[in-house]
């Protein structure tokens, strides 16, 4: 997953006839390279798997038992968000859709639904069996797919993609521990196996990198983000309905309701409001980038869960600080690894640059204005868009009274 200069076969190689092809290299610079169907549908499935965890959480922390949920959360959501990465940047410098491949992908879709049957087990049993085996469907097929590539290569794009092959493989099997260890040593056999496994693609590519089109990589993962946000508008949604079904909570319930819609909202902008593909141009930013959105999805993620929880208090077992702290948290995290991931590359000033931290900082302050502390997040968050919005239209303007001033002259 870097950056490569090296030459790929013709782009349209991936385009001959026939239900077998080779699983050629695409080219980088192949125009108007967008997602496909089968993507789409790849990632449409993987909101089922979200959405278990999301729910796993969100009873784990309205229980008392926030710590224990927020490991069993990130523990979870690694094994989702790593398989669908691995896949994600594979597809986009070997996609041939062919039926083998289409095949292929299929068995892995199959892989997440059986991941999501489990996790409710790994939650309240600390039973990872059958994660570990919808991981191992997912991973299998993820080797079948190396394999096959390394058929269609030569010299070092071959060998890149053996150790691919062989690196998840490996990987999958140092999974077992989460399953044949006592529960003491479960986090450090996770924590052992999360620094492995990032290692298998920085490994392999040592030997060629692959040719992963950098628009489409951006768009993959634009889209994963708004299937994410989509499980926090979900969740305002049921406060909106809990709100109607149940008339005495309506003045507690739509504040929450309003303040998960603004944030929601606010997030998306300011993910989308710079084209990050331009971004991605070095080996160093590539896994930078692609490694660091594990925080992005999961506090995205992490903030429908906490909407959910908000709408519990009063019948769980757990403060309103506590519940408030479930919004205002995650939301802060993804602002500040959005900032860090994509924003501050392309602002200007320490003006523009103090946007968003100074936001997280607010919404965790937030926290403690008790019921009202969702609401003033949201309104946070949404001054945030507009405080980016005026100061770069600002910057654009005197941009432009320069220019009229330097053709003038």
């Amino acid at each position: 997953m870097t950056s490569s200069s090296a030459p790929a076969p013709a782009s349209g190689a991936h385009k001959s006839q026939g239900p077998l092809r080779r699983l050629t290299a695409r080219r980088r610079d192949e125009a108007h390279r967008v997602s496909s169907p089968l993507e789409l549908f790849f990632d449409l499935c993987f909101v089922v798997a979200i959405a278990q965890a999301g729910v796993q959480l969100v009873h784990a922390v309205a229980g008392g038992h926030a710590g224990n949920g927020i490991l069993n959360y990130a523990m979870v959501f690694f094994a989702i968000w790593w398989a669908w990465m691995n896949f994600t940047w594979f597809a986009s410098a070997y996609d041939n859709d062919d039926a083998l491949y289409r095949v292929v992908t299929l068995v892995q879709i199959a892989g997440v639904l059986v991941l999501a049957a489990g996790v409710s087990r790994a939650f309240e049993h600390h039973d990872y069996l059958v994660v570990w085996l919808g991981y191992a469907i997912m991973r299998l097929a993820m080797v079948a797919q190396w394999l096959r590539a390394a058929r269609s290569a030569e010299g070092p794009e071959r060998t890149a993609a053996l150790r691919y092959a062989c690196g998840v493989l490996l990987c999958q099997v140092g999974w077992l521990g989460l399953i044949l260890l006592p529960e003491p040593a479960r986090l450090w056999v996770f924590l052992v196996m999360v620094v492995a496994e990032l290692s298998v693609p920085v490994y392999a590519e040592r030997a060629r990198v692959t040719s992963w089109h950098p628009h489409h990589i951006a768009e993959r993962y634009g889209l994963f983000t708004i299937i994410v946000l989509g499980e926090t508008i979900a969740a305002a949604t049921v406060a909106v309905k809990s709100a109607l079904d149940e008339h005495d909570a309506l003045g507690e319930l739509l504040p929450i309701a309003a303040g998960g819609l603004l944030i929601v909202f606010a997030a998306w902008w300011i993910y989308f409001v710079v084209p990050i593909h331009g971004h991605l141009r070095s080996s160093r930013q590539a896994f930078l980038w692609g490694y660091g959105h594990y925080l992005i999805f999961a506090s995205a993620a992490a903030i429908g869960a906490g909407l959910a929880v908000e709408q519990a208090v009063g019948k769980a077992h757990i403060s309103t600080l506590s519940a408030s702290a479930a919004v205002t948290l995650p939301t802060a995290l993804y602002l500040l690894t959005v900032w860090a991931l994509h924003s501050r590359h392309f602002k200007v000033g320490i003006s523009q640059q103090l946007v968003l931290p100074v936001t997280a900082l607010l919404v965790v302050c937030c926290t403690f204005l008790g019921e009202w502390a969702v609401l003033a997040a949201g309104l946070v968050s949404a001054a945030a868009v507009v405080v980016g919005v005026t100061l770069t239209t600002r910057m654009v303007a005197r941009e432009r009274r320069a220019n009229a001033t330097a053709r003038a002259a």
